[in-house]
Formats: C-alpha cells, structure tokens, sequence
C-alpha cells in the first residue's frame, strides 16, 4: 500500500509538473502570449493603415500577441537597430514590412535567435534562394514578382482596351522591386515598349538600370505626358506639370491614393493604382476619379501571422524540400463602386476574410506546407 500511494504521489506530482510547463495542448499565442515585432517603412499610406488596423484591432483581440510597431524606417541601419532592440526586449518574432534590406533583416534575425517573415512584398529570387532553408525564415505570402508584373499589365491592358492615348505614370518608390515589376507590367500592358523591348525581364532590367522610367525610351500609340517617382518638396510641381497636360488617365503602381488623389479629383482626371480596400479608396471611386484599384485586402496578412505562431510553437512550416512558405496572392481588382463595396464590405471590423476561425485551421502542430498553401489558394 505505501509503494502503491508512492508511486500515485510521484506520478501525480510528474503531471503537475508538465502541466506547468505547457502540455500538447498548449500554445504561444493562444494560451501563453507572444510579442512580435513590427517593422514599417509606410506608417500612413491608406494599405498600411489597413494592415496595422487588422493586426491591432483584430488579431490581437483573438489571440494571445502583443505586437509593437516601429516608427518610420528610412534605410537598413534604421530596420537592423529595430530589430536588435526587439532582440533585447525578449521578443518572439519580426514582421517585415520594411524592404530597404532584407537580406540584413534575415542575417539580424538569425543572429538574435527572432524568427522572420516577410508580411508584404517578397524576397527576390536570389535572396530566397540564399535564405529559404534559415532556420529563423519563416517564409513569405504575397504577391510574387510575377504577379505584381501581372498586376501591372492588367492595368495597363484595361486602359488600352478603354482606348485611352494620353497617360501619366507615377512610378512610386522605384526600385523597389515590387514597382519595378509593376510599371514594367503597366507599360507592356498599354501597349508600349521601353527600350525596343516588350517582355518582363528585358523591360524590368531596363528600368531597375535606369533608377526608374526614361519617358524617352517609350514608344507606341500611347503617349506618356510626364513620369514621376517617390515623394519630396517637388513632387506636387511634378504632378501639376502632367496634370497641366490633361492626360486622359493617371496610372500608378502605387501609393497616388495616398499622396494624389486629393489633387487627381479636383483635377477631374481618372487614376488608377494597385493599393488596398480601404474606406478612403471606397469614396475616391464612388466620389472621386478612381476608376481602376488592384488591392490586397487588408486581412491578407492573416496567413504569414499565423505561420509566425506555428514557429514560434516549434511547427516552422516547410516543404517537401525543407525550403521556407512562399507563397503568391493575387490582387482583386474593382472598375466600379459596386464590386469595390463588395470586396471592401466583406474584409472589416469583426468579421475579415481571415477570420479566427479561418486562421485557426492552418495553426497547430499538424499543419503542414500544403495545408497553407491550399488556404491562401481558395482566399
């Protein structure tokens, strides 16, 4: 009998033991908290704003995570001192989405033992490459290189079919690969050649070798008006200038509802621009001249955040070959209020495309690359 309760008192005492420690049942993130850091180079550009939004007012509020936000990062000594700090502050994880540096943002990770992922954009093909088996990357869900080319030959290709001949391009923060692909995209897809060439990579090199879009190098049946690029004191004088020349159509691959759209609607000039479902872009098409949007919506970053759990808990997602999550999505795309109140209506406040309930199926122990990669496909 006093064996027989020893052992009772010794197992009993084992469990209460794994208990405390966190049984299978337990997760970081969901039982325990985890504290993710947030690395931003746009803290006010209206898809910014939409991600911060879900993040904070959303993802926080279902599930056990603290996530703190830098401020405005400038250049990769601003991104690498962020993360070193978080590093020091004890937290779990990096979300990017700041792309001044990424190969240092990975290389500052690794070393600090912080896993990392990339929440918007990609890594180009080489850095992926280089980096798809660190042991800290936890991987990338986005819009791939092609499919930003694609976004922007889409836009370009509605135009053309609307026949319009005059444009102005903003080509954003070139050359940031993202819109390097996209204004190479925009201008194949109106019809223009750019240096004699017509296909991605020659057009993409082209331009990522000229810092931007060289108006003289166009040609075609539709005329570029005036060509702009990031945002400074004279960036208003630059845009008056193609605006003065009345083109039919502002076309940009990024941001000019941000920056623009004030100045394009009292213009009475129809833009476009591949950026996000927000109630801003929702009155600039119902009111204003947006007449094309190419967007993710703001609960696309639902997936790469519970990939960050899944790590976090000991589950970093990887495929058959042992390589990172990278994922495409593509953008949706609204011509008119209707379908953009659609989209919009659908990915807010408490009931967002990536819902708890939706993320919660590609969290746990089990989840695998396939299980991701068939979420992000049906979303």
């Amino acid at each position: 009998m006093k064996k027989t309760l020893s052992v009772i008192i010794v197992l009993a005492l084992m469990l209460t033991v794994l208990a405390g420690c966190g049984g299978d049942g337990e997760q970081k993130g969901v039982d325990t908290p985890i504290k993710i850091g947030v690395l931003v180079a746009d803290v006010s550009g209206e898809e910014a704003l939409g991600f911060r939004a879900y993040y904070e007012n959303y993802i926080a509020k279902n599930y056990n995570v603290t996530f703190t936000y830098t401020e405005q990062l400038a250049d990769a000594a601003a991104e690498k001192s962020a993360i070193e700090k978080f590093a020091a502050q004890g937290y779990d994880a990096i979300l990017s989405f700041s792309s001044s540096d990424r190969a240092t943002q990975l290389d500052t990770c690794a070393k600090n033992k912080l896993y990392y992922a990339v929440a918007s954009g990609m890594l180009d093909d080489a850095q992926y490459e280089q980096y798809k088996q660190n042991e800290y990357f936890v991987g990338q869900i986005g819009p791939s290189m092609v499919g930003e080319y694609e976004a922007g030959l889409a836009m370009g290709k509605y135009y053309a079919g609307k026949g319009v001949k005059t444009v102005g391009i903003y080509g954003a923060f070139i050359p940031n690969p993202m819109h390097v692909y996209r204004a190479a995209g925009l201008l194949v897809g109106l019809g223009l050649t750019y240096g004699g060439a017509s296909d991605m990579d020659a057009v993409v090199g082209q331009i990522f070798g000229d810092q931007g879009v060289d108006v003289s190098k166009i040609a075609g049946n539709v005329t570029v008006v005036g060509y702009l690029q990031g945002f400074g004191d004279t960036t208003f004088d630059e845009l008056y200038a193609i605006v003065g020349q009345t083109p039919e159509a502002f076309l940009s691959v990024g941001m000019a509802t941000t920056f623009f759209a004030d100045a394009l609607n009292g213009a009475g000039i129809q833009y476009a621009d591949i950026d996000s479902f927000t109630s801003g872009n929702a009155t600039n098409m119902s009111e204003g001249k947006l007449t094309y949007l190419a967007g993710k919506y703001s609960s696309s970053v639902g997936p790469i955040f519970a990939a960050v759990v899944n790590a976090v808990n000991g589950n970093l997602i990887r495929d058959a070959e042992g390589n990172a999550l990278s994922l495409n999505q593509s953008y949706m795309v609204a011509t008119d209020s209707d379908t953009f109140n659609e989209i919009y209506n659908g990915d807010k406040g408490d009931s967002p495309i990536y819902s708890k309930e939706v993320l919660n199926t590609v969290i746990g122990k089990d989840v695998t690359y396939s299980g991701f990669a068939t979420l992000v496909a049906s979303h």
